[in-house]
């Protein structure tokens, strides 16, 4: 009898803990002590049907408010309260049916110490963001370069769509290279799981909210990354995609009801028409293929109206910013989604984390269209609670022409004049990000027809405009490509594989032009890191005049004043031209260059050429 109970109790055990690893919890844990202390738990079974189960949770200060079941039997989702007083410690949830009780691990935890100041504090214009795809900038373990049992094992470096190996050790290992640049923060394209059978290099196909990707390295290394950055006075970016997951995702594979991604009779695409959102003529079914279709077959758009397809999403950031410190936020696609779910997100963050940095993907054509995404003067139906966007604007309508165009009324760099002077739209503009080029645009070097001294006048626009600078990875050593296909924009750092003939971390190889553009924006960008006027400072510009634009960024203890001559002639300055910003001052230092003018003598600057200088009294 007592070798019967003791087979029983056995089998019991066995089966308790076959069903708790059968049966996922998401989010997979939280924390005592968080504002978003009313959550809910999304059960997952990859077994059997657990909706006919009775629920409960036996723990001090944690309760029960709501029972959901779906029409997709494997899922469960539980409204839970986490009282203040509650301790940290493992949950029991347990599933009750006729077959016996199982019961499941649940941590509730400490926060990670420090909000708002060692993490979640918020990227400012006083950063300098550099972009990287972490797959094409450094190979710091070999070991993970293919991970059993995922669907894509490619790894050829000669091919722009398979994998190269690059992954969060090999950014670890090179801080000390984004400190040389002055780089203050870094923002990786997504890091979550993309077990796709290919194309899943650039990370915007996830498959699991709660999986770093293996192949990077995993919890661990994002984790040793987050906290390497912070050690060293450096931020980390996430970049987070809500509108969109991949084919291979569970809520796709096996979802717990057919409208927590939206469906259409056929394949539809989005028509990428952002004016449908605010067009006062648009039609709704417009409205709803901007929205609601695909951004690609392989990507299925989600549902964001569908509430708890939005509280999976809401919790699921919250949870990353408090797991692995984040400090700001970069948010994929943001005119896809639909905007009140943007909204609320953002609200919730902004709720939790009062200092973090938000900014959207916003990429539209005309400066009312961006600024219709985010927080704005205009008196609209729809208010947008968005800090800021990637400034594609000052790229499209503002650095490429005055680099590119012939000087005119309305062209060259007066369409970079009229562009900034657009800001009036936002309430803040200094939030918007600056960029010259980025994972989905042409490199800037290849789009100013591999201009040296073009480029160089990009990076100094960049570095001293208002806003936040965004470096792309390698547009400091000249790395150049266009979009079509877009993988070309997508190469390796030189020096991050071993066995490189180019190394831009030693300078090994790299051209005396690769060299001298790589020095400047370690100049200019470390300067920056100590300029009050560049990181706070306000702007003031003039109209310009024969190609040539003059703009200051100016406090109480810094005058920065910055000439542009986008002509093909040199040019006269006569500082005396603007007094506002130039009465008083006897002198002015080239920043990059050392040189010395007075400024009560005329200068000469060559064509297409950047001067920037500090005024001295």
């Amino acid at each position: 009898m007592k070798k019967c109970k003791l087979l029983l109790f056995l089998m019991a055990l066995c089966y308790s803990n076959l069903s708790a690893q059968q049966v996922k919890v998401y989010p997979t844990n939280w924390w005592i002590g968080m504002k978003m202390n009313n959550i809910q738990l999304l059960l997952r079974s990859t077994g059997q049907d657990i909706a006919g189960k009775k629920v409960s949770i036996s723990y001090p200060g944690i309760r029960i408010n709501k029972t959901h079941t779906f029409s997709n039997g494997r899922y469960i989702a539980l409204d839970i309260a986490i009282a203040a007083t509650a301790k940290p410690g493992l949950v029991s949830i347990e599933l009750k049916g006729a077959e016996g009780t199982e019961s499941i691990s649940w941590p509730l935890q400490k926060q990670r110490p420090g909000k708002g100041t060692q993490y979640a504090q918020g990227v400012t214009s006083a950063d300098f963001i550099d972009l990287l795809i972490t797959d094409r900038f450094s190979n710091g373990d070999t070991a993970n370069d293919r991970i059993a049992g995922m669907r894509d094992q490619s790894l050829n470096r000669d091919s722009m769509y398979l994998r190269h190996g690059g992954d969060l050790q090999g950014i670890t290992n090179h801080l000390d290279y984004f400190k040389s640049l002055g780089v203050t923060a870094l923002w990786l394209l997504p890091v979550m799981e993309n077990d796709r059978p290919n194309r899943t290099e650039h990370g915007y196909a996830i498959t699991n909210h709660y999986k770093i990707d293996a192949r990077l390295g995993g919890p661990e290394k994002y984790k040793e990354l987050s906290d390497a950055l912070h050690e060293n006075g450096m931020k980390l970016i996430m970049d987070a995609v809500y509108n969109h997951i991949g084919l291979e995702h569970f809520l796709e594979l096996d979802p717990p009801a057919r409208d927590w991604m939206h469906r259409w009779p056929v394949f539809t695409q989005t028509s990428y028409k952002e004016q449908t959102l605010f067009d006062p003529y648009a039609a709704p079914s417009d409205r709803k293929k901007m929205s609601d279709g695909w951004f690609d077959s392989g990507m299925p758009d989600i549902n964001q109206q569908n509430p708890f397809m939005a509280n999976f999403l809401i919790q699921n950031i919250i949870w990353y910013i408090q797991e692995f410190g984040i400090d700001g936020i970069r948010i994929d696609t943001y005119t896809y989604s639909d905007l009140e779910f943007a909204n609320r997100c953002n609200q919730a963050i902004m709720e939790e984390y009062p200092s973090i940095t938000l900014f959207g993907e916003t990429r539209v054509f005309g400066s009312a269209n961006q600024a219709y995404f985010n927080a704005n003067i205009m008196d609209l139906p729809y208010k947008s609670n968005l800090q800021g966007s990637v400034d594609f604007q000052c790229l499209y309508y503002g650095i490429i022409p005055a680099l590119t165009q012939p000087f005119g009324w309305t062209e060259g760099v007066n369409k970079l004049y009229n562009t900034l002077s657009n800001d009036f739209l936002n309430k803040d503009a200094r939030r918007n990000v600056l960029l010259l080029d980025n994972h989905d645009e042409p490199r800037f070097f290849s789009v100013v027809g591999e201009d040296v001294e073009k480029q160089k006048m990009g990076l100094q626009w960049l570095l001293t405009c208002r806003g936040i600078p965004q470096l792309y990875y390698g547009s400091e050593v000249l790395l150049k490509g266009f979009t079509n296909p877009d993988g070309l924009v997508r190469s390796d750092f030189p020096g991050g594989w071993r066995g490189d003939t180019k190394n831009s971390f030693s300078g090994e190889g790299l051209t005396s032009d690769e060299l001298s553009v790589q020095s400047l924006v370690k100049k200019l960008g470390t300067f920056r890191k100590n300029s009050s006027a560049l990181k706070t400072g306000k702007m003031m510009h003039y109209v310009p005049s024969n190609g040539l634009y003059v703009y200051f960024r100016y406090d109480n203890n810094q005058t920065i004043m910055c000439i542009m001559n986008t002509d093909t002639k040199e040019r006269k300055i006569d500082f005396s031209s603007f007094p506002e910003r130039t009465a008083g001052f006897l002198k002015a230092s080239n920043l990059v260059t050392d040189q010395s003018i007075k400024t009560s003598d005329p200068a000469t600057i060559p064509s297409m050429q950047m001067w920037v200088l500090e005024l001295k009294r």
